[in-house]
């Protein structure tokens, strides 16, 4: 297995949700983030101690982005010949075999990435069983 190229700490600005405004008082409004549009909406218009609104500054390192703490960025799989594409990137991205591959053809996969040297970061799903 080969180990990840040294990067940047990767450093999350908010990990909490967005939450909708109002979305705790009323069964109907789902968490699920809308913007507030009201003309006297009080989130919308950024008053202190209101819920934080997503904006362009949350936005992660771009070196770091979308990258696991292992240092690999995911990359999803459904064959071996996927798993070829990664020879020359193993140390940058790591394969992920995606949910509906079968257990006999993610035997196949994992054991191209091994010949390959590429991380499968969910090598045991579907593979192992339960005693």
């Amino acid at each position: 297995m080969v180990a990840a190229k040294k990067h940047v700490t990767i450093v999350k600005k908010r990990t909490a949700p967005f939450k909708r405004h109002q979305s705790d008082r009323f069964m109907r409004v789902s968490e699920s983030w809308r913007k507030p549009k009201g003309i006297d909406n009080r989130v919308r218009r950024r008053f202190k101690g209101q819920a934080a609104m997503p904006k362009i500054g949350y936005g992660s390192n771009k070196r770091t982005r979308h990258m696991m703490p292992s240092g690999h960025k995911a990359f999803l799989v459904n064959n071996t010949r996927d798993v070829d594409l990664l020879l020359m990137h193993n140390r940058t991205h790591a394969a992920e075999i995606s949910h509906a591959v079968s257990s006999r053809k993610r035997i196949e996969i994992i054991a191209r990435a091994k010949q390959l040297g590429v991380k499968v970061t969910n090598s045991k799903a579907k593979v192992t069983t339960e005693s």
